[in-house]
């Protein structure tokens, strides 16, 4: 081929194409193929045990519309999420407000409050089912105060709430650092004005430090969002779903239908629910973006 062909434009292309193509390559095999699969098996019932694979059309999905406990699934998982996202949010927040004080000992508190990241997640959850037993660690603890703690896992007002603990505790040092990033790269000097016209420690967090860190505050709840919707282990090691369907979410009903019951079909239908979901609410906040994050407008 000629170097008349190979120009500086053209070589430059290809240098990029070049850089991408190991990450195109994977998400093509990785995401999209395997979506795509999950969508074809939503369309046939598989019957493993039987070694059969027929093609139903829609019915799976006529069979999502009438399932009557795909409500209660939701709904859970509208809990879970809610609560997580909530609670995380403000807790790291907070925590990064904190201890970005510049005050002795503070790197240390990071490094405790950072560490259940980096824990295996079966291993965290693991222990905290030990802890939240009618005999458990917890209600132990309670015991030298005189409290009589319940059996939190097995308590349809109480088990829901535990699992949401149990993992806001796992995953809020992840936030608290993105915060912590965040809120050290406010200007100083707007709260040296700030302060000069009289605005108070409220009115400067409310006006300085959350419009500056909002593109942050995005970042994680979006991130927060798709991880409560993809809760699974804490589920599966803490409850298995109950008491009764209270902390069945919408996952766990995807493995109990698919590796439980062998539906496969239906369960990839109900993966195809969870995407179009995760897929919304993630659209609905990159939406909204522009009425409420700086420099968006």
């Amino acid at each position: 081929m000629s170097t008349r062909f190979w120009t500086g434009s053209r070589r430059d292309t290809l240098a990029g194409y070049l850089f991408i193509a190991p990450q195109l390559l994977g998400s093509v095999l990785f995401v999209f193929v395997p979506l795509g699969l999950v969508f074809w098996y939503s369309l046939h019932e598989w019957n493993v045990l039987a070694d059969t694979f027929t093609f139903v059309g829609a019915e799976n999905y006529q069979a999502l519309a009438d399932d009557p406990k795909l409500a209660d699934a939701l709904v859970a998982t509208g809990f879970f999420s809610a609560g997580l996202v909530v609670l995380n949010l403000s807790l790291a927040l907070l925590l990064a407000v904190l201890l970005n004080q510049r005050l002795r000992g503070t790197v240390f508190f990071r490094t405790v409050f950072f560490s259940p990241v980096v824990v295996s997640l079966v291993a965290w959850t693991i222990v905290w089912n030990f802890l939240l037993q009618d005999n458990g660690g917890i209600n132990a603890l309670l015991e030298t105060v005189g409290v009589d703690g319940p059996n939190w896992l097995r308590g349809e007002g109480t088990a829901m709430v535990a699992v949401i603990v149990v993992q806001v505790i796992k995953n809020v040092g992840l936030n608290m650092v993105l915060f912590l990033a965040a809120l050290q790269g406010v200007p100083a000097n707007l709260y040296e004005a700030a302060t000069v016209d009289g605005a108070s420690r409220r009115r400067q967090f409310l006006s300085i430090t959350v419009p500056m860190i909002s593109p942050t505050i995005l970042l994680t709840s979006i991130i927060t969002v798709v991880g409560s919707l993809q809760v699974f282990a804490q589920i599966a090691v803490l409850t298995q779903g109950g008491p009764g369907t209270s902390t069945t979410v919408l996952v766990y009903y995807l493995y109990q239908q698919a590796f439980q019951f062998h539906h496969f079909g239906y369960g990839a239908t109900l993966s195809v629910l969870l995407f179009a979901i995760v897929l919304l609410l993630t659209l609905v906040q990159w939406r909204m973006r522009r009425k409420w994050v700086f420099h968006e407008s």
